[in-house]
């Protein structure tokens, strides 16, 4: 999308705006912070004005890689050079109702049975906090739901604090599964994320969740999310301006608290439909903004993520499926680390269990793509080609039996191979209806590996406290 001349050009703008425009941040300890470390600070507005060379100091420490590891050894990921995984969208207040195919709010369950089913998923590689359930209080959604994806996961996790209390309970709970600080420092299993308010702006709440993440060491995700020309200028090139200096506020903070703490260089950009007022992540300058900003990414030597995959409809049809498979496949040959947005529709803000079973074979035909082609002696196969001859076949061949398992992507029966008439013994049936019995055989067959049971009873014991603390009752249904 750039070249290295126009990376330059962004890079140096983006140091202009924050040298001389600033950002504000609500938050007096990461004022002081960034005073004491030679920015230009005015307490009284909460601007800071940071100089290039803090920025370019930054740069030299942080981590070229960051791993997460799984609670098995076998779900590791490491974001680094052209790597890819893909996660579920996160903190939707909406999924699809599974039995009446309406939008409405999810429940505690309804998000165990999502776990459960990404759990399963080969090409989604993380858990997100993928739901915002409705049958907990506000103040302690974040660490309910993270406490949730514990009990039914092995895979690592991507997630966000909606309160500055709830990062210190996650933190806890990671350790209790763990076995204690160390065990989380050596094997660390969360990626944190933080948003900054466009344009140009922490608040308190996510500042502090910036700072508390770099002190313990958590890796940290800073997704910055301008819109074109709403939060952020409607030129791609502004708002890489823009999403550029939100992303290195938050970046230059995180490396003077903790030198060196890992980083994940993302976002989720979106654009106005001006026609409706409505805010859009399913077009395709969204997927260009995120492979631009990739790139200056790979500038720094910093892993990339992005919000792709994602649809605006607000049901399962031909609009999901054409923006779903642009973002993730654009999105893959950009070589960006960490995409989360698959099972996401209706301007990121609700789940499908079906597109999530959907997207995972999208997202194995994108990482297919990704892979580069075998050309050496075995694959040319001059002496098949002479062996078998002119009208012979290659069916019985050892080299096809080994080869086309190598060579192919082979979905699940949710994308449709068969010819007609078989499609026709077998129901009919379209693409929805494949994905919903899909889910129904993964949710009936697939139970995660679950915590032994002195952990398990010590993190339920965790969460009985903090839910009397809010005059809740806590009862052990969730598996």
């Amino acid at each position: 999308m750039l070249s290295r001349r126009e990376i330059k050009e962004i890079h140096a703008t983006s140091l202009k705006v924050l040298e001389t425009v600033g950002v504000e941040i609500d938050n007096e300890n990461v004022l002081k912070i960034l005073s004491d470390a030679g920015a230009h600070v005015d307490f009284q507005r909460k601007m800071v004005y940071i100089p290039g060379k803090l920025v370019e100091e930054s740069l030299k420490r942080v981590p070229h890689e960051v791993k997460l590891c799984g609670f098995d050894d076998k779900h590791d990921v490491l974001f680094a050079g052209n790597n890819v995984y893909f996660n579920p969208g996160s903190t939707a207040l909406y999924m699809i109702d599974r039995e009446t195919m309406e939008m409405r709010r999810p429940a505690s369950k309804d998000f165990v049975s999502f776990i459960r089913l990404t759990d399963a998923l080969e090409h989604i590689h993380a858990q997100s906090t993928a739901m915002t359930v409705s049958d907990v209080p506000d103040h302690l959604v974040d660490r309910f739901r993270f406490y949730l994806i514990l009990k039914n996961s092995v895979k690592p996790i991507i997630a966000g604090a909606f309160t500055i209390e709830g990062l210190y309970d996650m933190k806890h709970m990671l350790e209790i599964v763990l076995g204690g600080e160390e065990a989380l420092l050596k094997k660390p299993s969360l990626l944190m994320d933080v948003c900054p308010s466009p344009p140009l702006k922490w608040s308190k709440m996510t500042s502090q969740n910036l700072i508390d993440s770099a002190k313990f060491n958590i890796p940290i995700e800073i997704i910055p999310a301008p819109q074109l020309g709403s939060t952020a200028p409607a030129t791609l090139a502004g708002l890489l301006v823009q999403h550029n200096a939100e992303f290195l506020s938050g970046f230059v903070i995180s490396q003077i608290v903790n030198p060196g703490v890992p980083v994940v260089y993302s976002g989720s950009p979106s654009l106005m439909d001006m026609r409706h007022g409505t805010g859009c992540v399913g077009n395709i300058e969204v997927a260009m903004l995120s492979a631009a900003y990739a790139q200056i990414a790979k500038f720094y030597g910093i892993p990339s993520g992005a919000y792709l995959g994602i649809s605006e409809t607000k049901t399962i049809d031909a609009q999901t499926g054409l923006e779903s498979a642009i973002g993730l496949i654009l999105g893959t040959l950009a070589g960006i680390n960490c995409i989360t947005g698959p099972g996401m529709l209706g301007f990121e803000n609700c789940q499908s269990f079906e597109k999530l079973v959907i997207d995972n074979d999208i997202c194995g035909m994108a990482l297919r793509l990704a892979r580069d082609l075998i050309v050496n002696e075995e694959t040319l196969a001059f002496d098949l080609i002479k062996k078998v001859g002119p009208g012979g076949h290659f069916l019985s061949q050892k080299h096809t039996l080994k080869w086309f398992q190598i060579e192919e992507y082979i979905p699940s029966f949710v994308i449709d191979k068969l010819s007609k008439p078989q499609w026709e013994r077998t129901g009919a049936k379209d693409a929805l209806k494949r994905a919903r019995e899909h889910v129904d055989k993964i949710l009936k067959e697939h139970y995660p590996k679950p915590l032994p049971s002195d952990v398990e009873q010590e993190l339920d014991s965790f969460m009985t406290r903090v839910l009397k603390k809010a005059k809740m009752k806590f009862v052990k249904i969730f598996g």
